[in-house]
């Protein structure tokens, strides 16, 4: 009995024994004395990982907008006297020069009033030429005691009313010799003339409107900011601090070849519109620009210094906000809060929380935790690359 006890254990703890020593035996190979040991087949391997290493920038901020162009200067050429109209003496869209003439009126009635002037104004001159001499002669016998005081007085307010009647009469002179220069109508400003609205033969009152001339070069682009953003809001604090560089764009996307200026930034906010009127003035030597066609303006709003430029996939957020990984010395990553700004040019500004030569993760950093070891792949070459120049 005892013999088929001990035969019937035997049985039983076999299986296990040798379960217990085919794990005895993997532990010995391993040289671990066990699964969970250093080096172990349960073991995490270091997250490969690729960085780049960031430097600070300084950056343009630019907004797109759309403006409207707009003559420099546009000015209605008026008559400034009556008359019949005998002539134009200018080509209809043709450039003119400040004070070039554009018609001509009748002058024969003004060369006539002018005439006019002129007799009465040398009638004046002698009339005072005889009130003169007659002061002479009475101021003389006045000192004698031979007139009366009344007499001296006559003779002064004499003489006092033909000055007056003199620089009356010079003044009609003036006044007809200026009525005469303008039956030449001319160009108040230089540009280009527009077509004429009154022709040769017609009777013309004082301020009938002839023609029109508009200053070309340079041209005026008139744009409207809204006042909700925040780098409209900060050039409104700063009153326009910032040197404001405008570029133009086709609609077709091509540069216009030369930039402008802004040279107008309203201190009001519309209350119709809620924008900001904003003006812009660009050279147009070559006339490629024509007043009342739309075109996109580019304008830098603000300048960002030392920030950096990630890919935006290098940011991930986390509990508290925010976040990079980066890479230590050791190898390991470490979580780092930034705080953002805006996306330029398809890079994440970066304005706080890194520095100089900081070894960001830029890929594998998904799965990536805080004080993880890594194995670094590929060669970064700065995060910044790939944003232009730096200036958005």
């Amino acid at each position: 009995m005892r013999a088929l006890e001990h035969s019937r254990r035997g049985l039983v703890l076999g299986p296990w024994l040798v379960v217990v020593l085919s794990l005895a035996a993997c532990g010995r190979e391993d040289g671990s004395g066990g699964p969970q040991g250093p080096g172990g087949a349960g073991a995490m391997p270091p997250a490969p990982v690729t960085v780049a290493s960031v430097e600070p920038e300084t950056i343009a901020i630019e907004a797109d907008y759309t403006a409207r162009v707009r003559g420099m200067r546009h000015a209605e050429v008026r008559a400034r006297v009556g008359g019949i109209l005998e002539e134009r003496l200018y080509e209809e869209g043709a450039e003119v020069a400040a004070e070039a003439p554009l018609f001509r009126i009748d002058p024969a009635p003004y060369r006539i009033a002018l005439e006019r002037a002129r007799a009465e104004l040398a009638n004046a001159r002698a009339a005072l030429n005889q009130a003169e001499r007659e002061w002479r002669r009475v101021s003389g016998l006045f000192d004698q005691a031979a007139i009366s005081g009344r007499e001296r007085d006559l003779a002064l307010s004499n003489r006092e009313l033909a000055q007056a009647r003199l620089a009356q009469a010079e003044a009609g002179v003036s006044q007809a010799e200026l009525e005469l220069g303008y039956t030449t109508v001319r160009a108040p400003v230089p540009g280009t003339t527009g077509l004429e609205q009154v022709t040769a033969g017609n009777l013309i009152n004082v301020g009938a409107l002839l023609t029109t001339v508009t200053q070309l070069d340079p041209v005026q682009l008139r744009f409207a900011l809204p006042a909700t953003d925040a780098a409209t809001r900060r050039a409104l604090q700063d009153n326009a601090a910032v040197e404001l560089g405008v570029e133009l764009y086709w609609p077709d996307g091509s540069v216009y070849a030369h930039r402008g200026q802004l040279d107008y930034l309203a201190s009001n906010v519309d209350p119709d519109t809620g924008n900001v009127v904003a003006q812009a003035v660009f050279p147009n030597r070559e006339r490629a620009l024509r007043p009342g066609e739309t075109v996109r303006v580019r304008l830098v709003v603000d300048r960002l210094e030392g920030v950096f430029l990630l890919p935006p996939e290098a940011v991930s957020q986390g509990a508290e906000g925010p976040k990079v990984f980066l890479v230590t010395e050791e190898n390991t990553a470490q979580a780092r809060a930034v705080r953002l700004g805006p996306l330029v040019g398809g890079r994440q500004v970066v304005l706080e929380g890194l520095g100089a030569g900081d070894r960001v993760v830029i890929n594998g950093q998904v799965a990536l935790q805080d004080g993880a070891a890594v194995t670094l792949e590929g060669a970064g070459q700065g995060a910044g690359q790939g944003a232009g120049d730096g200036q958005g």
